[in-house]
């Protein structure tokens, strides 16, 4: 047997902070007390564990929501582990059928390149890049090949694999499932194999995969790695996940200033469940600040906070000033010195093309519908008139909270 599986030692008092810092906001830790002593070992030998996630590159942009189990791999590289970003280059040929009714159509070897890169590129700005291990999983299973793959698939029983809640679900209702699916939760797991993983993180959606990881270790007679599975964060609804098809998310790519402002969106409630899996901040800095809040400090202080630290990871500290002034300027009704200046022929225009012409508005209906709710300033003055047109000169024009142009008609 592993003598890291035999082998006790003292736990210690750092110790039991890592193993806080490594449960806050997680969903499970399987099995807490592996953990414990895994880091009790590395504390005491003084070898970093190995902390792995893998991602399938399948988009080649991530969220604000994407970045909860990126933030946890932060504060474990902080603690002084290894941290292992996997990319899926070769999983993603196959396609997760994780959460699926249907079979995942697998990607391109050209997107799964051009999304592997702008991924890890993105991640850098939440990973410390100089203490961040990259691998991509098609190192050790293009090599393994077909009598491997053989073998691989003997450790695995088909009964255990439609326990799977998707898979059974499907079979159950009687929807097709591929057999190379199969294959997906295994070579995942042999990724722990070939990383000799300590811990794997991953959504909570993921816990099939991640187990299957554990199970293979011990069948390669590895130490099993730990299992810690992040929730999926809230957008800005408060209720869906985050999700770009449900426009409730914050993009990593987003401006400063939309940054700034769509944090500053969130409910009260919301901002604490973001604090937990989003902020670095301590959990003792956090509850100072619910504690203020509940004793009658404004909760928009609190979030302004929360927003500055969030567009200042992603941007910079200097980003986050201006954004923070943009923000109070817009909601003084001012307007932002850095609008964009667009000029447009065939004055005198009417407002629905207007707005659509100046891209304030994705079609004339839209902007009708715009004007009809009240959300349209020309100069600061409210329209209500859709049959308005703007003869030849140089406007401000508002629409929502947020987006301004100064407009240039010109006949």
């Amino acid at each position: 047997m592993n003598q890291a599986l035999v082998t006790k030692y003292p736990v210690t008092d750092r110790a039991r902070e890592a193993l806080a810092i490594s449960l806050r906001g997680a969903d499970e830790l399987i099995p807490a007390d592996e953990w414990l002593q895994k880091l009790a070992r590395s504390e005491a030998t003084q070898i970093p564990l190995r902390v792995k996630l893998g991602l399938d590159p399948t988009a080649p942009d991530i969220h604000v929501g994407h970045t909860v189990v990126l933030n946890k791999m932060r504060q474990l590289q902080d603690l002084g582990h290894t941290v292992i970003f996997l990319i899926g280059d070769f999983t993603s040929m196959i396609g997760d059928p994780s959460g699926r009714n249907t079979t995942r159509p697998p990607l391109t070897a050209e997107q799964i390149k051009a999304n592997a890169q702008t991924y890890y590129r993105q991640a850098s700005l939440v990973l410390d890049p100089a203490r961040t291990e990259i691998r991509y999983n098609s190192e050790w299973s293009d090599p393994l090949g077909a009598r491997g793959m053989i073998q691989l698939a003997a450790k695995y029983t088909v009964a255990r694999m439609m326990e799977r809640n998707d898979f059974h679900e499907r079979f159950t209702a009687g929807n097709s499932i591929s057999v190379h699916e199969f294959l997906y939760p295994l070579m995942q797991g042999y990724d722990s194999v070939a990383l000799k993983s300590d811990l794997e993180l991953g959504g909570t959606d993921q816990k099939f995969n991640l187990l299957m990881g554990r199970h293979l270790q011990q069948e390669y007679g590895q130490a099993p790695q730990c299992i810690l599975t992040m929730p999926l964060l809230e957008g800005l609804d408060g209720v869906e996940k985050m999700s770009k098809s449900k426009n409730n998310y914050i993009g990593i790519n987003e401006d400063a200033n939309t940054m700034f402002a769509k944090v500053l969106s969130i409910s009260d409630d919301l901002m604490w469940r973001w604090y937990t899996l989003l902020s670095f901040r301590s959990e003792a800095e956090i509850a100072t600040l619910q504690r203020e809040v509940a004793g009658g400090r404004n909760p928009k202080d609190a979030k302004v906070l929360l927003a500055r630290e969030i567009t200042a990871r992603f941007h910079s500290a200097a980003a986050a000033d201006a954004a923070e002034q943009d923000f109070g300027k817009r909601s003084r009704g001012g307007v932002p010195d850095d609008i964009p200046q667009v000029q447009l022929g065939g004055a005198p225009l009417g407002m629905g093309a207007l707005l659509k012409q100046a891209g304030l508005a994705p079609s004339t209906s839209e902007a009708n519908r715009l004007i009809d709710g009240g959300g349209v300033r020309v100069d600061s003055t409210v329209i209500s008139d859709k049959g308005l047109k703007l003869e030849a000169g140089s406007y401000v024009v508002q629409v929502g909270k947020r987006r301004f142009a100064r407009i240039t008609l010109v006949p």
